[in-house]
């Protein structure tokens, strides 16, 4: 019993701090969309160009000169691409508009059919639903302002999606937090009941 006490404390203390964080970037997001899509880009930038420097880094390490070579080149391959992403910030933003946009839809869809599938007495679930129908009019929106959308749409809609993030994360904990206090009153009960009649 105490161990369950300690495991939804734990678990729903993390998930009120992360729900309050997401909050704050998404609020942060959307007040500065353009530093949000700028920071999104040099991010995808800089995670490519530390794969393609892995891979070369990896190329030297390989056993053969045949395998070693090709893996270097591929190296050096995600290595111009993530200096392209970094130095072409108009092409990157069209072309991470339809990939978000895609996510969007797929992240929502997959919200929606998530909330259908929890049992009746979940906390959250109306509030999941929400988040997913929201996400999918985002993607479409996004999808809707191709090519145009560019940065700003980037950092709004990422914006808005963290907001909402981070809502359903502390709606959970909410839930999680009166399951707690029925799992301890019905074991508080269960005590009185059992030391009455013994």
């Amino acid at each position: 019993m105490n161990t369950d006490n300690i495991d939804f404390q734990k678990a729903g203390s993390s998930m009120k701090i992360m729900g309050f964080f997401t909050i704050i970037f998404g609020i942060l997001a959307i007040m500065s969309p353009w530093i949000a899509g700028q920071s999104v880009m040099w991010l995808i930038g800089v995670l490519v160009i530390a794969g393609g420097l892995t891979r070369m880094f990896w190329a030297l390490k390989a056993g053969s000169l045949g395998k070693g070579v090709l893996v270097f080149l591929i190296g050096v391959l995600t290595l111009l691409a993530g200096v392209a992403v970094i130095s072409h910030p108009v092409m990157t933003s069209a072309i991470l508009t339809m990939i978000l946009a895609v996510y969007f839809f797929v992240d929502g869809l997959t919200e929606i059919i998530a909330a259908f599938t929890l049992p009746g007495g979940q906390g959250g679930k109306g509030w999941l639903i929400f988040d997913g129908v929201v996400t999918v009019l985002l993607g479409a929106m996004l999808f809707s302002s191709y090519p145009i959308g560019g940065t700003l749409a980037i950092g709004v809609f990422l914006g808005i999606k963290l907001l909402f993030v981070g809502m359903t994360m502390s709606v959970s904990y909410t839930h999680l937090r009166a399951h707690e206090t029925i799992h301890a009153i019905s074991y508080a009960v269960f005590c009185l009941k059992r030391g009455g009649g013994g």
